[in-house]
């Protein structure tokens, strides 16, 4: 028998990254958690289903977060005047050892998770810890919660303080226990994470490739975010022609959906292989801005074509809400096109075509509301002050500028409503 949701209110997605496609007082039909239509007019084949009103409210889709680590939660604004390097063996490793610890983890993944629901995340792609045990809680927390994610356990056999190293043979066979143990669940899914190309061995990437080929598994990673970290790859491999090509040789890019952090520093022929390979991209401004990384050229990635999507990175990046992911993304290229005029400024629709469908794309039909997408959604209150004087447009721009979790009062995930 068909389960059919309807909700009525004020309806904003992006097809396109160009425009906001909005539908004033209407509603949205879904079946079995499939979006049917939007509809000005109710057909009456339908008048007779209960329907959720929300009134004035803006409906939208849920945000996707396609870089954060979960197991540096407990991180987030501390060792913020670092660099990369230097923040990760001062803070994140010593923090991410304790994840062996499993009511430690226990404790804070259920916080992650909590805070990530309650800030309208709800599909994520999450690096967790290099612990097997860790990650294995961090799986059942979100399955239990209800939303969408690939989670990794973090492999690193090198270049790291021993107390969180694994050997390469206990890091494959934790990360093939886990593939096995998840492989089939329909919301929360495996993807194989080598944390960047420094950390991990070629055995390791070799192995890691071949996991991911023999399980059809979509790869994570880290590429060119920093210029210490590029020259540090360079010295680790000096056979390979530049970062990305170390993924490559080892069937980590591309042969496989694949969706890489950062790409702040990325040449010519350095993006032509991204946009063969079918690579995402995903853009992470405040840690960028944070580890002194530098400014990924969006505007110049997305003339290009390539595919981008949005990520908090946290704890580089010190908030784990999305919006405000998008907020600096746009203030940042505006700083770019300064000395590079020919880089437009973003604009609203594009950030929130980026949030939304352009990283619901590695879910598959996720981030927007067009027909045969999942209904993936959040319900936005504003004051009455505000909807009554400003465009449904312009309510939107002020919940990503100044809005939190305290305005999204509903969250659907494939029409299931968890909170």
């Amino acid at each position: 028998m068909e389960k059919i949701l309807i909700v009525k209110g004020n309806i904003l997605f992006t097809k396109t990254l160009d425009k906001l496609t909005v539908y004033k007082d209407s509603y949205i039909v879904v079946k079995d958690s499939i979006v049917e239509a939007i509809y000005k007019v109710l057909p009456q084949k339908y008048m007779n289903y209960q329907i959720k009103d929300y009134k004035e409210k803006l409906i939208i889709p849920s945000f996707v977060d396609l870089h954060l680590h979960a197991a540096q939660f407990l991180q987030c604004g501390m060792g913020m005047t670092k660099q990369l390097l230097d923040w990760l063996n001062d803070y994140t490793f010593d923090l991410e050892k304790e994840f062996k610890n499993e009511e430690f983890a226990k404790e804070v993944y259920t916080k992650f998770a909590d805070k990530l629901i309650a800030s309208g995340t709800l599909r994520a792609c999450i690096f967790a810890s290099s612990s097997t045990a860790g990650t294995e809680i961090l799986f059942e927390i979100l399955k239990a919660k209800g939303i969408g994610a690939y989670i990794g356990k973090v492999n690193m056999d090198s270049n790291a303080p021993d107390f969180i190293l694994e050997s390469t043979e206990d890091s494959i066979d934790g990360t093939r226990y886990l593939i096995e143990k998840y492989k089939d669940e329909p919301l929360v899914k495996p993807i194989i994470t080598p944390r960047f190309a420094p950390t991990s061995t070629n055995k390791l990437l070799k192995e890691l490739g071949s996991l991911a080929k023999e399980y059809a598994l979509p790869v994570q990673s880290h590429l060119n975010e920093n210029l210490d970290e590029i020259r540090w790859v360079q010295e680790l491999f000096p056979n390979a022609e530049n970062y990305l090509d170390v993924y490559n040789d080892n069937s980590l890019f591309g042969q496989t959906p694949t969706i890489l952090a950062h790409g702040v520093y990325l040449s010519d022929d350095e993006t032509e292989i991204i946009k063969r390979n079918n690579v995402i991209l995903v853009h992470c401004p405040d840690s960028n801005i944070n580890v002194r990384s530098g400014i990924m050229p969006l505007r110049k990635y997305l003339n290009l074509g390539l595919k981008i999507g949005l990520g908090s990175d946290i704890a580089g990046g010190h908030k784990i809400a999305l919006n405000e992911a998008m907020v600096r993304a746009i203030q940042l290229s505006k700083l770019l096109s300064l000395s590079n005029p020919e880089y437009t400024p973003l604009t609203v629709s594009e950030v929130f075509y980026l949030a939304t469908k352009g990283g619901g794309e590695f879910f598959g039909k996720v981030g927007s509301f067009e027909e045969g997408y999942f209904f993936d959604a959040l319900v936005i209150e504003d004051d009455s002050l505000t909807a009554d004087r400003y465009s449904l447009e312009d309510r939107l721009e002020r919940f990503i500028y100044i809005g939190d979790d305290r305005n999204i009062i509903a969250r659907y995930v494939e029409g299931n409503k968890i909170t």
